[in-house]
């Protein structure tokens, strides 16, 4: 016998409302809580009034160029900020390059062997410059063999 035999629309009815006429006392308190309860939960839903996602934000663009520049002013404006920050990276070499005059300095001053730690960092800094110049002629080697 298959479970689906035991299903009835019809006998479902008739065995709730046979249920349903049955006299208990605690009926009508039950069912008061039920609508209580179901009420409850739909009014707070009915107060959600989220209809879908908000609308887009308006977007202004900023531009500090003007709309109808030339190729040549273009060119010009690239070549004065080229030369800006060549400037600054030049100025920044240069801290650079006080800054570890001072650690030198320091260095010595503290017993160390300065110059034998710059070959050594040199040598380092010249090794891994070899392994990813190495890492990326395999990277490339590779690309071009499956392609």
């Amino acid at each position: 016998m298959s479970f689906w035999r035991k299903i009835s629309p019809s006998r479902a009815v008739r065995d709730f409302a046979h249920e349903f006429m049955r006299p208990t006392p605690y009926r009508w308190p039950i069912i008061g809580a039920s609508a209580l309860a179901t009420f409850t939960i739909f009014s707070v839903m009915w107060q959600e009034e989220a209809v879908g996602p908000p609308p887009r934000p308006e977007i202004t663009y900023i531009t500090t160029f003007a709309p109808g520049r030339s190729d040549k002013e273009i060119a010009a404006s690239n070549l004065a900020n080229q030369k800006v920050q060549d400037k600054l990276a030049a100025e920044q070499a240069e801290r650079d390059e006080r800054v570890k005059g001072i650690y030198r300095t320091l260095g010595r001053i503290s017993g160390m062997d300065v110059d034998k730690i710059e070959r050594d960092a040199e040598a380092e800094r010249a090794a891994e410059a070899r392994a990813e110049a190495q890492q990326q002629a395999e990277l490339r080697g590779r690309s071009v063999a499956t392609e």
